[in-house]
């Protein structure tokens, strides 16, 4: 899989039986690789397989809950690049609320009720996501999102607001994640980010509270955890050797020891200061690539506002606007409506609605 020899990968995770404690990491990366081959079909089945096979009671899975969530998250992606939305919306609402990844689950959910055209429910997810329950969520492509709603249903003001709003926010944390990865330079950087890494890890990183969460978020991921942890198990095995006899450590065999532990640790430290960096480096261009979509936005819109005056001028006035609200909600004998007065509940979260206007002329 990691050279890309995808179609060899494939044979080889098929060959993983069933009763393996290993069978259901196979079925994922088996389903992983169909999509690098952009085979959707049995991309969905190996997926639908772990389901399955955790739903009869496989032994031997680590963190079984985890591997479900990952399996509907990249079910879910695969309906939305297949335009199956609501196939989409389904597998993103198996993940349960008490998973890591609801969040995620929640607004990459928002984007494909957005493209079926329900924006109520879009626009419902990020008020979940914004509220005081999550403080330290990181989602600044929900005002990307915001602002399109708005665009298309053409509340040009509303959608201009957002983008404005959007870039006071974001643009001063994107100068100082910029301003902190510069820090870092130079042929030792990769020894200097780990040891940023760490103090970020051990919260002694000296970071403003605005982005203290923001870096933390990027740096936590398994992947980088299990690379510090690889590090500190050298670190105790070089402890332990330091407690040999003086015999042993001075003899030719202690210094094949000292060279062999000095060589694997600077080697693990390299290894997760560069990932670090890396980390890092994709959270901040993720910032500047939806910054530099607001402004394409800002675009659209005056290009907008210029066509509706172009129509103006030609006709004499303004075509008809149509009155076409959506998301008005009707409660029956099982539900009940509570409107929004600016103060969440938890039991809420994830059944936002916001009603939408649009002011599209006909």
């Amino acid at each position: 899989y990691r050279a890309r020899s995808y179609d060899e990968a494939i044979e080889l995770f098929k060959q993983v039986d069933k009763k393996s404690p290993y069978y259901v990491q196979a079925k994922f990366f088996m389903g992983i690789t169909y999509v690098q081959l952009r085979q959707s079909v049995p991309a969905v089945q190996a997926f639908q397989d772990i389901d399955k096979a955790l739903d009869e009671g496989v032994e031997g899975v680590e963190d079984e809950d985890r591997m479900g969530d990952l399996a509907w998250l990249e079910l879910a992606r695969l309906y939305y690049s297949t335009r199956h939305y609501d196939s989409a919306i389904d597998s993103w609402n198996h993940v349960d609320v008490d998973s890591e990844y609801w969040l995620d689950a929640l607004f990459e959910e928002s984007w494909a009720y957005f493209m079926a055209g329900d924006y109520p429910h879009a626009l419902g997810n990020i008020h979940t996501i914004e509220s005081p329950y999550f403080p330290n969520s990181f989602y600044p492509e929900a005002d990307i999102l915001k602002a399109v709603i708005s665009f298309t249903i053409c509340q040009y003001e509303d959608a201009t607001t957002i983008v404005a709003r959007m870039k006071k926010k974001y643009e001063p944390i994107k100068k100082e994640l910029e301003a902190i990865l510069n820090r870092f330079k130079g042929e030792e950087s990769e020894e200097q980010f780990y040891q940023f890494l760490k103090d970020v890890r051990a919260g002694k990183a000296n970071l403003s509270p605005t982005v203290r969460p923001i870096v933390e978020n990027a740096l936590s991921d398994r992947q980088l955890l299990r690379n510090l942890e690889y590090v500190r198990i050298l670190e105790e095995e070089e402890g332990r050797f330091k407690k040999a006899p003086t015999s042993f450590r001075n003899s030719p065999v202690g210094a094949d020891v000292t060279d062999a532990l000095d060589f694997a640790r600077n080697l693990a430290i390299r290894n997760a200061g560069t990932l670090a960096r890396e980390r890092y480096q994709r959270n901040l261009d993720e910032l500047n690539e939806h910054l530099r979509d607001s402004s394409k936005i800002l675009i659209d819109i005056t290009a907008a506002e210029r066509n509706k005056l172009d129509q103006q001028v030609v006709s004499g006035q303004l075509s008809k606007e149509e009155a076409q609200v959506f998301g008005i909600v009707q409660p029956d004998e099982e539900h009940v409506l509570w409107p929004f007065n600016g103060e969440y509940w938890r039991d809420e979260l994830g059944f936002y609605r916001q009603v939408v206007i649009s002011k599209c002329s006909k």
